[in-house]
């Protein structure tokens, strides 16, 4: 790009998403200015060419109110009035959206890059003010939440065609965006990357006498099919198989601790709390086998991260999963909701040898480096922001 641009990645929370704090940093630097709207959960370390507008508790929103209220009363007071215009058609808390869309518009980025579908109902308006506005297509905002409420779904079919690019995970959740009229020749799937240069690649002793280390990591939500990997597990005991168990992130669910109980697997199975990232990547490194029993998912990051890291994957066939693993060759795929078939795999890896496995988590090491590495997501995002803003698209 010839010019410094201003890109504003908004969520809502700074800081926020791991595969989101790593675009922004790539964004900066390359140069671009990147824009952070919201409030502020917990203190970062400041990035550079980073802006950062944000509150923290009511106080700081109230400044932030009146400071943004001003500032366009002074300099930009045309445009203060069609937005209070617009703010006043909404059936919400107008303060709140006020707090949330002045700073918008006084800093008036070239892009409003919007990461969460669902909130695109209150930032079309962006449109408006010639900012270019691009969505990103994940998982749960594309597969299931707008079959789940209609209304969500008629916005989107609304909506969508007047967004001017569109960012998808995975081929998978672009084709299913296309049923809500988003345009083909507008969406890019873009792959998360990942910085190689510090996840490294962990060849382990893989010994099939001892029991298998099986890890998952989310948190208790139905989409990520952790009844049908308890039952797998109960298979797989039944078999003979000695295994170690941990799901990362669920600590006292009543369901999951309540069926544990019923399949006899309180020794195998281990319940933890969520752990920061640096634990989470030492926790599967340290893990024979990453298994993610998911119903739905776009590409899920955490897959990534395991075979960059050398644990072999055993995934469900949800989403855009079948993108990154390739059955038998870099991992294992499974059908969703099918415990038998996920325990047939788990019990395949705890019958490999070193040799077998190791081959197998280096083609999964090579897919990571070819397909998901770091640089290519930041330029493949560069050149969606170029094609955007030179309405190549």
């Amino acid at each position: 790009m010839s010019r410094i641009i201003k890109i504003a990645i908004y969520t809502g929370i700074v800081p926020s998403t791991t595969f989101i704090e790593r675009l922004i940093q790539g964004l900066t630097d390359k140069g671009i200015q990147v824009y952070l709207f919201g409030l502020q959960s917990k203190k970062t370390t400041p990035i550079k060419n980073t802006f950062y507008v944000t509150y923290s508790n009511k106080f700081s929103k109230l400044f932030l109110l009146i400071k943004y209220s001003l500032l366009l009363i002074l300099f930009k007071l045309k445009d203060k009035k069609k937005l209070d215009e617009i703010i006043l058609n909404q059936a919400k808390n107008t303060r709140q959206l006020k707090v949330k869309y002045y700073p918008v518009l006084y800093h008036r980025p070239d892009i409003f890059h919007l990461q969460w579908a669902k909130s695109i109902i209150d930032w079309a308006w962006v449109k408006e003010f010639d900012i270019k506005l691009i969505v990103s297509l994940r998982g749960a905002h594309i597969n299931y939440s707008p079959i789940a409420d209609l209304e969500l779904a008629n916005y989107y079919k609304e909506l969508f065609p007047r967004v001017d690019g569109f960012h998808a995970v995975s081929n998978a959740i672009a084709k299913e965006s296309l049923k809500y009229n988003a345009l083909e020749n507008r969406i890019n799937v873009i792959y998360s990357g990942l910085d190689l240069n510090k996840i490294k690649h962990h060849i382990k002793t893989f010994d099939s006498e001892s029991p298998l280390k099986i890890i998952s990591v989310g948190r208790a939500h139905w989409k990520k099919g952790y009844s049908y990997a308890l039952n797998s597990i109960g298979e797989l005991k039944k078999m003979g198989v000695k295994i170690d168990y941990t799901i990362v992130g669920i600590s006292d669910n009543e369901e999951l601790l309540y069926q544990r109980k019923q399949l006899g697997l309180e020794k195998e199975v281990n319940f933890i709390e969520s752990l920061p990232f640096n634990e989470v990547l030492e926790s599967i490194k340290n893990a024979d086998v990453f298994l993610l029993p998911s119903i739905e998912e776009g590409i899920a990051n955490v897959v990534l991260e395991s075979m960059a890291i050398g644990t072999l994957v055993v995934s469900t066939d949800c989403g855009g999963m079948t993108e990154v693993l390739n059955n038998d060759e870099n991992g294992f795929i499974v059908p969703i909701r099918d415990s038998n078939k996920m325990a047939s795999a788990l019990y395949k890896v705890s019958g490999l040898t070193s040799e077998s496995y190791h081959k197998m988590t280096l083609e999964a090491r090579n897919t990571i480096e070819k397909q998901h590495h770091h640089e290519l997501m930041i330029n493949n995002m560069q050149n969606l922001y170029d094609s955007v803003l030179n309405d190549n698209l």
